[in-house]
């Protein structure tokens, strides 16, 4: 979101955030394998995954119009969609779902619901 490098994000995540105390808020520790999977695959493939959010956008929407932290989640998700075929589709929709109550209202986690399926639809097989 902030535009740093890859390198450095990963770097700052692994040393700093999980499975660390943050300000009395203690973050789980996390399968870092996968974690960077997830940040180096959304940002290598980010014009691919922006096409294809942005075509599962209700017409008129734009990619400009999302806030920064709504574009990361769905970039994250959909690359989980188009690359992680050992994650069920269900699942990915469910989890980031449940992420989108950290930073937004009920409206908004409908609408990560219903752009996700979308794009699991076009991308996913079966």
């Amino acid at each position: 979101m902030g535009g740093d490098a890859i390198a450095k994000l990963l770097h700052e995540f692994h040393t700093h955030r999980l499975g660390k105390e943050i300000e009395d808020a203690v973050y789980v520790d996390a399968d870092t394998a996968f974690f960077d999977d997830l940040v180096t695959g959304a940002a290598a493939r980010q014009d691919e995954i922006d096409a294809l959010i942005n075509s599962a956008l209700a017409e008129g929407w734009t990619l400009d119009r999302l806030d920064k932290p709504m574009l990361a989640l769905l970039r994250a998700a959909t690359y989980e969609l188009v690359a992680r075929a050992d994650i069920g589709a269900a699942t990915v929709i469910d989890e980031y779902v449940d992420v989108s109550h950290a930073f937004h209202a009920d409206k908004k986690a409908k609408f990560v619901n219903g752009l996700l399926d979308t794009v699991a639809r076009r991308v996913r097989v079966g």
